[in-house]
């Protein structure tokens, strides 16, 4: 079950239908890209531009989209498909390097979460107004541009999550890295997994075990751009 602070449990109490179907917040800052012609045409002229599916490139990877589910903290569905998910190139290729070397430990990993349109972190923002949770639409996250991924590890014999004292999206200090008020066997899973990505490059969040992105290296852009149409080039 998620667990919110009590300022959050309040702001949640507001009806998620009025949120989702309200036309009056602007967000001036970010113009995302919304037309797959204009992705398409950025990646010809840079091809690490690319939105890279995570399974063509990493074949053992395991998905668990929660928000392709109601499995989630909005307790809706926000995606249409949960079978396809993707990161820019760059980003894919160092969560390939960070698979390997979990592999050779009897481990994998399991992803909740990879790019995510920028019209779905409006809903989340009209849900939650705390960028320790949510990112703020003015600015776009890393989600929306693919460079960030939230994430788990499990074990390779029977595909269980490693124990990591929350579940994914607990607004709680105890899913904080700074938390150390837990048994020594959860603290060394998060140390793996927090090691091994920023042994690729990857940061972490300081809110959220599961959370790691990648630098804004390449002034990547804000997209808002349905899955499938990263899969054809419309040319």
């Amino acid at each position: 079950r998620m667990q919110f602070p009590y300022k959050i449990k309040i702001i949640c109490t507001v009806s998620l239908i009025s949120l989702f179907q309200s036309s009056t917040l602007t967000f001036a800052q970010v113009k995302p890209v919304n037309k797959s012609k204009i992705y398409w045409r950025q990646v010809s002229s840079d091809s690490l531009q690319k939105m890279t599916e995570l399974k063509k490139l990493i074949p053992g990877i395991v998905y668990d989209l929660r928000y392709a589910t109601e499995n989630n903290f909005t307790r809706h569905k926000l995606y249409k498909s949960g079978t396809i998910t993707f990161l820019r190139l760059p980003v894919a290729e160092a969560l390939q390097k960070v698979q390997c070397d979990l592999n050779k430990e009897g481990y994998g990993l399991k992803i909740f979460d990879a790019y995510r349109p920028y019209s779905v972190t409006k809903k989340m923002w009209g849900l939650i107004h705390d960028e320790r949770y949510v990112a703020d639409p003015s600015k776009g996250s890393g989600h929306n541009r693919g460079l960030a991924v939230d994430l788990t590890i499990i074990n390779l014999k029977d595909g269980s999550e490693l124990n990591m004292g929350t579940g994914f999206d607990n607004f709680t200090d105890s899913a904080h890295h700074a938390f150390k008020n837990l048994p020594g066997d959860i603290l060394q899973h998060r140390t793996l997994l927090k090691e091994t990505m920023e042994k690729y490059g990857f940061k972490s969040l300081d809110t959220e075990w599961w959370h790691y992105s990648w630098p804004n290296d390449r002034n990547y852009e804000v997209l808002d751009i349905d899955f499938k149409k990263f899969e054809k080039d419309p040319y």
